[in-house]
């Protein structure tokens, strides 16, 4: 769970979890919280759902604007640079992101591009995809309905197992 604390950015430490013989299943959370000058508290949380060799599931949930874009790209660049050139980002739980966050996006993009792989974007809301459409970058994007669904397009010697196994802890 990630601890918010006056506006500074706290790493939850991951847990593994898995089969014998299986890739491990990785969650971990990036959070983010800003207060400003308005009472209005602006968040960002980054989970790492899967991560295998070359592949990562990221859901991301909250606000991607110009207060939380640093965040947002320090730590998905740090999941591709740990080799995850195929990056799927679970956009369930998204719920603002202006023309900083699509820039980030983009720039995730590029980044994945460089280093032949992809960034597929998963489970876009109205918000998002109005976004995506008004700006003309619909088609830069590979858009799919669930996160099933991307990591069909990722190659299968890269493709990790969805859905993720449970850890088999109750709570």
């Amino acid at each position: 769970m990630p601890v918010r604390d006056g506006g500074r950015v706290r790493i939850a430490r991951p847990a593994r979890c898995g089969c014998a013989g299986a890739a491990p299943v990785v969650r971990a959370t990036v959070a983010l919280r800003l207060d400003g000058m308005s009472s209005e508290m602006r968040s960002l949380a980054v989970t790492a759902v899967v991560q295998e060799e070359e592949c990562a599931v990221l859901r991301v949930s909250g606000e991607l604007d110009l207060r939380t874009e640093q965040a947002f790209l320090a730590e998905a660049r740090s999941i591709v640079s740990a080799g995850h050139r195929f990056l799927v980002l679970d956009l369930t739980a998204l719920r603002f992101c202006d023309s900083r966050g699509l820039s980030c996006l983009l720039a995730l993009e590029w980044l994945c591009r460089r280093l032949e792989g992809r960034l597929l974007l998963a489970s876009l809301g109205v918000r998002m995809l109005r976004l995506l459409v008004g700006t003309q970058s619909l088609g830069v994007f590979s858009c799919y309905p669930t996160v099933g669904h991307a990591l069909a397009a990722v190659p299968d010697g890269s493709r990790p197992a969805w859905p993720p196994e449970q850890d088999g802890t109750a709570g």
